[in-house]
């Protein structure tokens, strides 16, 4: 499968995960208490994927990773950790340039 958003349910909450086409996840959702608030997630990782001031870079135990925050300073994801750095500024620069047009898998 290419390049999508899985949304989920998981118990009485829905999250999702933004998938490379190897799937692989590059960016994680906090979990939502409705489907419709999960949605909204996506939408606004859409709206705000191409702008670099949405994008939050950290240096983690496991290794460097990024959040992705709205326009409120609210995270909407989270990346998993890289390797180095370059690796981390790297699925960066991929989400700006896949989510926006990403479709959705609806896997609740």
């Amino acid at each position: 499968m290419g390049i999508h958003f899985d949304l989920k349910r998981s118990v009485d909450q829905f999250m999702f995960n933004l998938k490379a086409a190897n799937g692989e996840t590059v960016l994680t959702s906090e979990r939502y208490k409705t489907k419709q608030g999960a949605e909204g997630g996506i939408a606004s990782v859409k709206t705000n994927a191409p702008l670099e001031a949405r994008y939050r870079r950290h240096d983690g135990r496991a290794g460097p990773y990024f959040t992705l925050v709205a326009a409120n300073g609210e995270p909407i994801g989270t990346s998993e950790a890289y390797s180095s750095n370059t690796a981390r500024d790297n699925g960066i620069e991929w989400v700006k340039t896949n989510a926006p047009s990403a479709p959705t898998v609806d896997n609740t």
